[in-house]
């Protein structure tokens, strides 16, 4: 059984990501722009060195690139660290995902040219600001910034309430400059004081799928038809534009290739929070299943290939996980193998009681439930155990 060990997520403060948008003015724009334009053209050519001398860590990266950095691209030493920083990331990434097999089979083309094309980054790709660059004045919510052209004072900023108050009261930490569909943001990491955690008088399985996006052990019921048929009209309407080809229908294409992944992103919130909150109300842990590789492992009719990859697993756990421990939840992941074949009232396991994607029939005691329920039963049962083995003292 595979159990996380939550001390991790205690043993110091969260950190938390909180977006807020700028409103700067044209002048204040046009700087900015001409900074963003400025750190990615040298990380761009910083990238291109790394892969002719074959050195990528940070440091020693430095020794190569620092002092051209500065002096090409009218930067400043804590701009050129962070974009040398940048790159050297940008490749630790690039090789995780090499070793992943994300990037296609070694020997192929697209395996190669991961392997040995320098990688580029976007003229408005977010460059990192620490507390040197960037200082805030929550009292009178603005931001003075550092650019190419000066340092930039009073530039304002707004958000949600939790936003702003998350900025005026916890510690801040290193931040993002962010330009999108002509909007500037900042993404700000805070710190958010250490959570107490409750002693869990049991736990609320979780099961996740396709049809239903999740399903409680307490028959809650989180449906993934409107969700299914929303991504469905965004693909057809995207074949259409990308047939029809013709610049409004590119226009319209680049406002709405992030709408889909907003919608879902929101969806996955408020399950989470659902769940979450009934699990504090409750004094219960959380337990869901282990679906690290998931991809890899299930087997799909091609027509349904599409639906998986677009399903966000990843995304509702990680919600799951963060919202949690800011709740001071216990969350386990606990192994998924047979929770869907196994009846959760005598235990009996058979692929047989599963005769169809809703339906749960026990061969051996006859019970018959949602399929979906009676593997979210399994695993809050083996959220119980998993939890007694993590805390359970050590006999000699």
């Amino acid at each position: 059984m595979s159990v996380v060990d939550m001390d991790e997520c205690y043993s110091e403060p969260m950190k938390l990501v909180v977006r807020l948008k700028l409103q700067p003015a044209p002048q204040q724009a046009s700087a900015l722009e001409a900074t963003l334009r400025a750190c990615n053209a040298a990380a761009s050519e910083v990238a291109v060195v790394a892969r002719q001398v074959g050195v990528y860590r940070n440091y020693d990266l430095r020794r190569h690139v620092y002092q051209a950095v500065k002096d090409d691209h009218r930067l400043g030493a804590q701009a050129a660290q962070h974009v040398i920083k940048k790159v050297s990331d940008a490749y630790k990434t690039l090789k995780a995902n090499i070793r992943a097999g994300n990037l296609g089979k070694p020997g192929s083309k697209r395996h190669r040219n991961a392997e040995t094309s320098p990688v580029s980054f976007r003229w408005d790709a977010a460059q990192p600001y620490d507390a040197r660059m960037l200082s805030w004045r929550p009292d009178v919510r603005t931001v003075s910034i550092w650019t190419v052209d000066g340092r930039l004072k009073a530039v304002p900023y707004t958000g949600s309430s939790d936003q702003l108050k998350a900025v005026a009261t916890l510690p801040i930490g290193e931040s993002d400059l962010v330009h999108r569909d002509g909007m500037w943001f900042l993404h700000a990491s805070v710190e958010v004081p250490e959570p107490q955690l409750i002693d869990p008088v049991g736990f609320l399985g979780v099961d996740m799928g396709v049809a239903n996006i999740a399903y409680d052990s307490d028959a809650n019921r989180y449906a993934g038809t409107r969700l299914n048929g929303y991504r469905r009209r965004q693909i057809r309407l995207r074949a259409r534009l990308q047939h029809k080809a013709t610049k409004s229908a590119r226009r319209l294409l680049a406002r709405r290739r992030r709408k889909e992944a907003r919608h879902a992103a929101n969806v996955n919130h408020v399950i989470a929070k659902t769940i979450v909150t009934e699990a504090v109300r409750t004094g219960r842990g959380i337990a869901v299943e282990n679906l690290t590789g998931i991809r890899d492992r299930v087997r799909l009719r091609k027509p349904q290939r599409v639906t998986l990859s677009s399903w966000s697993f990843r995304q509702l756990g990680a919600f799951l996980a963060y919202k949690a421990c800011r709740a001071g939840v216990p969350l386990v992941q606990v192994d998924p193998r047979y929770t869907s074949q196994t009846c959760s009232r005598c235990g009996h396991r058979d692929k047989r009681n599963r005769p169809d994607q809703e339906t749960f029939t026990c061969r051996s005691c006859g019970v018959v439930a949602h399929a979906d329920h009676n593997a979210a039963l399994n695993i809050a049962r083996r959220g119980v155990e998993g939890w007694g083995a993590v805390n359970r003292p050590h006999a000699a």
